[in-house]
């Protein structure tokens, strides 16, 4: 499984609009609105390169106001969540 994490602006009114959109798609596990240097950050879950190429090169491009992306790769995932998660009984 490969983990993205797309740092996006947004043109100021619709932001709303962008993050249910993206929030629609399968491979969008989580939208989060943000502030600082970006408007939101979505959080890609997919199972092959071609996936996250895809997704960043055709769909985001049709999405209507959406301005920038910065696209991350994780590398590895270090959470309290997923420890947790191991250990519950």
């Amino acid at each position: 499984m490969l983990t993205a994490i797309i740092l996006i602006n947004v043109e100021r009114h619709k932001v709303n609009a962008v993050a249910e959109c993206l929030a629609g798609r399968d491979e969008i596990s989580e939208v989060f609105s943000v502030s600082g240097n970006y408007d939101l950050i979505a959080i890609v879950r997919v199972e092959r390169n071609d996936q996250l190429a895809e997704l960043v090169t055709n769909h985001l491009l049709q999405i209507d106001g959406l301005e920038k992306t910065n696209t991350l790769l994780a590398f590895k995932a270090y959470s309290r969540h997923d420890l947790e998660a191991m250990f519950a009984i």
